[in-house]
């Protein structure tokens, strides 16, 4: 097969010398289109008989010789048929018609048309070649099954799968819906740093790096959520980001080690109004951009009409496992969860073991959207404690599909609470929960010049995404994925 195409790019190189010694530019700066194929099938009756219709695309099929050729051009907005008649163009145009191949970029001007079978074309009276193609498409999906392949190569997996084109528009008008949304309660848009001399706002391995001016080490954020508090408590209000964070672990068809997140913080505000601003941002999109809040994911049909369920994390625990874990001892809860056949380490603090338990045998069961509220302390070191029960807290994460699309709190404003919590946080990973960690001194510092009662919410936009378009793995929803290297 690699023969094949080399002989192919061969091949196409010899015609790209013909088409210069007939004195052609095969990449020429610029060619001014009148109308996007998409709408000339929208407008067909109006531009019906129109002499001066100008388009631009990828060719996508050819056939025919002689003195006649069809062919199919493809813009972004859709794909029309093309044709090409001796009759209608001069000697050397056609010669170059036959110097053309299926990959090729051309602009063609004409007369549109339906031929006896009421295919709509485009009678071509002048063209131009935009870019030569050297090398040959795959055939749909030969080659282009594997699905490393698609990902190594996204660029080919664009232009022969017409589903990866659509999540990519999706996507861009899901953030800008998301952007809308949040603009119009009056949030603004800040940008926080992503390299951090100290991370934090998660539980997380950080990606890390050498800052060489300051000589000192940096990492990539795990997090923007210590920064937007800064900016809560500098009097700004309403705040949200929406941007990249990178997390140096694992990789499924839920995580990827860079993502995209959006994060929210509103003073005054609680983990209540948080829910009714999740359920507002997911809502509004699909009446948006897809007029309806019942769509489908993975053979489930999911309704995204508010409000959506409540649930307490150990109520979620204790109806699917038929076991009130709540008052249990950490040697019990990592006994319940063997016999469930969870493997997890016996020095995992009880809420790490919860956790697990959760995700594991609960989340999944989730299908309809649900505000899984109220988890254990030790668990969300930046959330107030509960206002009726101190060993929990004002956390949810909303679930749909069995997949957490987010995570949000009333935020924790009390300056001795947080750097307890701090400090509580830092033992665990002294026994082995994770890399321990200075304490961020500045975040506390500035905490102790008053923050605001606050309502955070971070949403997974990969996650939204997937959901929205229907898409199994988060590897399809990011455009670039990172992958190994081959070898």
């Amino acid at each position: 097969m690699k023969e094949e195409v080399l002989d192919q790019k061969k091949i196409r190189i010899e015609k790209l010398d013909k088409l210069k010694g007939l004195g052609l530019n095969p990449y020429p700066y610029r060619f001014t289109r009148t109308h996007m194929i998409k709408e000339i099938r929208e407008n067909e009756d109006e531009i019906a008989g129109v002499n001066s219709v100008a388009i631009a695309g990828r060719i996508m099929a050819k056939r025919g010789h002689g003195k006649t050729v069809f062919a199919d051009i493809e813009d972004w907005s859709g794909k029309i048929q093309i044709y090409f008649r001796k009759d209608k163009l001069c000697e050397e145009d056609f010669e170059v018609v036959n110097l053309i191949d299926i990959g090729d970029f051309i602009g063609a001007k004409g007369e549109i048309f339906k031929t006896k079978t009421e295919e709509l074309t485009l009678l071509v009276k002048d063209f131009k070649l935009l870019s030569k193609s050297l090398f040959p498409l795959p055939e749909k999906w030969h080659g282009l099954k594997d699905v490393e392949i698609r990902y190594r190569k996204k660029y080919l997996d664009l232009v022969m799968n017409k589903d990866a084109r659509e999540i990519v528009i999706t996507r861009s008008k899901i953030i800008a819906k998301t952007r809308k949304i949040l603009d119009n309660k009056g949030f603004i848009e800040v940008e926080t740093p992503v390299l951090q001399p100290l991370y934090g706002g998660a539980f997380a391995q950080p990606f890390k790096t050498h800052y060489n001016v300051l000589d000192r080490e940096y990492f990539l954020r795990i997090s923007d959520e210590l920064y937007l508090k800064r900016l809560i408590i500098g009097g700004l209000e309403k705040v949200y980001e929406i941007c990249k964070d990178f997390r140096n672990e694992g990789i499924d068809r839920f995580h990827n080690p860079e993502f995209t997140m959006m994060e929210a913080y509103q003073a005054y505000a609680d983990y209540n109004d948080m829910m009714n601003l999740t359920e507002e941002i997911v809502t509004g999109i699909a009446d948006e951009l897809f007029k309806t809040e019942k769509i489908m994911f993975q053979g489930n049909e999911i309704d995204l009409a508010r409000p959506w369920k409540r649930i307490s994390f150990y109520e979620g625990i204790e109806s699917y496992t038929g076991k009130d874990l709540s008052k249990l001892e950490k040697d019990e809860v990592y006994a319940f969860a063997q016999e469930k056949g969870l493997d997890l380490d016996e020095s995992a603090g009880k809420g790490k073991i919860l956790d697990e338990i959760f995700g594991e045998i609960v989340q999944p069961k989730l299908i309809q959207p649900t505000f899984v509220i109220d988890f254990p302390l030790e668990i969300s070191p930046l959330a107030k404690k509960h206002r009726e029960n101190p060993e929990l807290v004002e956390r949810f994460e909303p679930i749909i599909a069995g997949m957490e699309i987010g995570n949000a709190f009333s935020e924790l404003n009390d300056p001795f609470d947080q750097r307890k919590r701090f400090e509580e946080q830092r033992k665990l990973k002294e026994m082995g929960e994770g890399e321990i960690q200075e304490l961020d001194e500045d975040f506390l510092n500035a905490m102790e010049y008053g923050m605001p009662p606050t309502g955070g919410l971070g949403i997974g936009i990969d996650r939204l995404i997937m959901l929205l378009t229907d898409t199994p793995s988060i590897r399809e929803v990011i455009i670039f994925p990172q992958l190994k290297t081959k070898e």
